[in-house]
């Protein structure tokens, strides 16, 4: 099997611009904001890591997320809400249970804002700043 890196479409430059690229919007801002929150509790991120964990296509049964924690299902359930909702991960009900899934793209577009310019675009970065300042 190949691993072949796939693009996203749909998206413009803009929306996707790293952290320190430019200067966020308020929208984009406030769609990061919901984002890093769903991500700002460990339960959350030991949820979305289980979940990740299970590979390209893999899904996760909550059978098998809660037992891994000392809470009630409907709190293992809430937090999974949440995740939703900020658009990281999928689901859907099978019966009685309910099989979750990471959604790649929208880790890819988080890794993206987060990714800062190589060690070797820096120094050039850097020479082409003190350039203009120079004048």
């Amino acid at each position: 099997m190949s691993k072949q890196q796939l693009e996203v479409l749909g998206q413009d430059g803009d929306c996707c611009a790293g952290v320190s690229e430019a200067p966020l919007d308020d929208e984009r801002a406030a769609e990061l904001a919901k984002v890093f929150k769903a991500l700002g509790d460990p339960v959350r991120l030991r949820l979305l890591s289980m979940i990740a964990s299970q590979g390209e296509g893999g899904e996760v049964c909550v059978c098998e997320l809660t037992p891994a924690f000392d809470l009630s299902q409907p709190t293992i359930s809430h937090h999974l809400k949440l995740l939703r909702q900020a658009g990281l991960i999928d689901c859907e009900r099978r019966g009685t249970w309910v099989y979750y899934w990471v959604l790649p793209p929208a880790l890819d577009r988080l890794a993206a804002f987060l990714t800062t310019p190589t060690a070797a675009e820096a120094p050039a970065r850097a020479g082409l700043r003190a350039a203009e300042a120079l004048g």
